[in-house]
């Protein structure tokens, strides 16, 4: 194949598959940067939570007091523990604790606390991912948009033979060369990126793409294929898990009905933060018997290594330790790296905010890639017939709606955290309404509006939306900003606004007339052939 027609083939690859799938990737990126701070939505979307003035260890023990006072009779507890994202302590008992209804509890005094339900920045995770469908349907369209994007991606090298030339170049005011420079310059700026994190979110659900080897090796059993490579039980290990079976089966006995009280929880928090990192949460298991045993887990992913699954357990009395996390296989720790990469969980804020840039820059790529296509195309609508006219009339729309009408969806969702009644039964739900509403009649909307109107007019909705949340706090909150959490959402929502804003003016800016170079070089030349 010529070169010419490798780069023809290649740009229209990347032209064709951008489009088909730069909607979908745009809903992805978006709801997936905002879901790099989802503690921090979840802290301002319960404004009821208190300020912790209290370390774990005494939230700790507030919650063991509470839980020996109204669930002793419990066969296990749980506790998860207020961190430096989220100050939140919450109680849950019972076999099934984790998935069981669960008290709020304020960290300094220990005493319960009503805090509204609502679906939190968990609902922006779980979309970037699942689209909101069933989790199998919507996990497999999204790795077929990350393929898209990859295939965009490498495709865009071939095209663009003078790469880092054009990332130093911007043309504004300049109409469709505008629009490409922007894309050109957002492409190449967060390569790297671009492409860890669509390979690394394919990597997280690899097993679900190509199921082949677990069903060949471990006939589908993924249990077994996840624990390959573990190291194996020495003889110690061994007689030690004997031992403790033992002492359990002992403590199930008839003289096992005295209680007998748990070990302080400080000296082994200070053990698992050695071992774990920040502790989120502390499981105990039968509580107030002899044979009790209190597992702790770290705050998901605070290293490069994705810590999910990862535990350390003690004896409830003694305070022994029973159970070191065990350390990954070569296979295990290549897989929680890169699922590490994706979640974006280590490093602190730095890296957060670095993730949410890069998000960002990453959206206004596919942004500006979608709003390319139909600028280079708005000068012959007709060129391609009927047809392709309405394809283009309907690309429009669908840019609209995607681009500017997601956003106000996202801050609306927010707003309906607020405006819903607090005692609304299935808020959370009611709050995903909401989400889908905004993004339904910001459709509706560009289809009834004129083009460039209906851009305006939904980016100074977003615009209005951002800049007044803070007013909305001092509205609906006796201390808007006690939390300082609350604040920082609140003012990046306000330099969000002022983004909306500044692109809503530049789009009500009245375009220059284009020069007429071609009438212009005619009348120079008729009046060099009279002179």
């Amino acid at each position: 194949m010529k070169p010419s027609s490798l780069t023809q083939s290649m740009s229209w690859l990347h032209t064709w598959g951008g489009l088909i799938f730069g909607w979908l990737l745009f809903a992805i990126f978006l709801t997936g940067t905002l879901a790099v701070f989802d503690k921090e939505i979840d802290v301002w979307m319960q404004p009821e939570a208190p300020v912790s003035h209290v370390d774990q260890a005494q939230a700790a023990e507030h919650a063991i007091s509470y839980l020996q006072r109204h669930h002793g009779a419990e066969s296990a507890w749980d506790i998860s523990l207020p961190t430096a994202r989220s100050p939140l302590l919450s109680v849950s008992t019972g076999e099934r604790r984790r998935n069981a209804p669960r008290q709020y509890l304020d960290p300094n005094t220990g005493e319960p606390i009503d805090i509204r339900e609502t679906a939190g920045g968990r609902f922006f995770f779980l979309f970037h991912f699942t689209l909101h469908m069933p989790r199998n349907i919507g996990i497999w369209l999204v790795g077929l948009a990350a393929i898209g994007m990859l295939v965009a991606l490498f495709s865009s090298l071939i095209i663009h033979k003078k790469f880092f030339k054009e990332f130093f170049t911007f043309r504004p005011n300049k109409g469709q060369r505008s629009w490409l420079d922007a894309h050109n310059a957002t492409g190449v700026l967060v390569l790297p990126f671009h492409l860890m994190i669509t390979y690394t979110g394919l990597v997280i659900f690899s097993l679900i793409y190509m199921p082949a080897a677990v069903d060949a090796l471990f006939d589908g059993d993924r249990e077994a294929a996840f624990g390959r490579g573990q190291p194996a039980k020495t003889e110690q290990q061994a007689a030690q898990g004997a031992r403790n079976g033992r002492s359990q089966s002992e403590g199930r006995g008839e003289g096992s009905g005295e209680l007998v009280a748990l070990t302080p929880l400080q000296p082994l928090l200070l053990q698992a933060e050695q071992a774990l990192g920040e502790v989120r949460s502390v499981s105990i298991s039968h509580p107030g018997r002899s044979d009790a045993r209190i597992e702790m887990r770290p705050v998901l992913g605070n290293r490069i290594e994705l810590s999910k699954g990862l535990s350390m357990t003690f004896a409830g009395v003694s305070g022994e330790v029973l159970k070191m996390p065990e350390k990954s296989s070569w296979a295990q720790l290549t897989q929680r790296v890169l699922s590490g990469l994706h979640f974006a969980q280590f490093g602190g804020y730095p890296m957060r905010w670095l993730y949410f840039f890069c998000g960002m820059a990453s959206c206004a790529m596919i942004a500006t890639g979608l709003v390319l296509f139909t600028v280079k195309r708005r000068r012959r609508p007709e060129a391609e017939g009927p047809i392709a006219a309405q394809l283009y009339h309907l690309a429009e729309r669908l840019n609209i709606s995607v681009i500017a009408g997601l956003s106000i969806a996202c801050v609306a969702y927010l707003w309906g955290n607020r405006l819903l009644p607090a005692e609304l039964s299935q808020r959370g739900d009611w709050e995903v309404r909401v989400f889908f509403a905004c993004w339904a009649l910001s459709l509706l909307h560009a289809y009834c509006r004129e083009r460039t109107q209906a851009w305006r007019e939904q980016l100074i909705c977003a615009a209005v939306l951002c800049v007044c949340m803070p007013l909305l706090s001092l509205a609906t909150m006796t201390q808007p900003w006690a939390e300082p959490i609350r604040a920082y959402l609140e003012l990046s929502t306000v330099a969000c606004g002022a983004l909306f804003a500044f692109a809503a003016w530049r789009i009500g800016q009245k375009k220059p007339a284009p020069t007429p170079r071609r009438q212009s070089r005619n009348v120079s030349q008729e009046l060099l052939n009279a002179d």
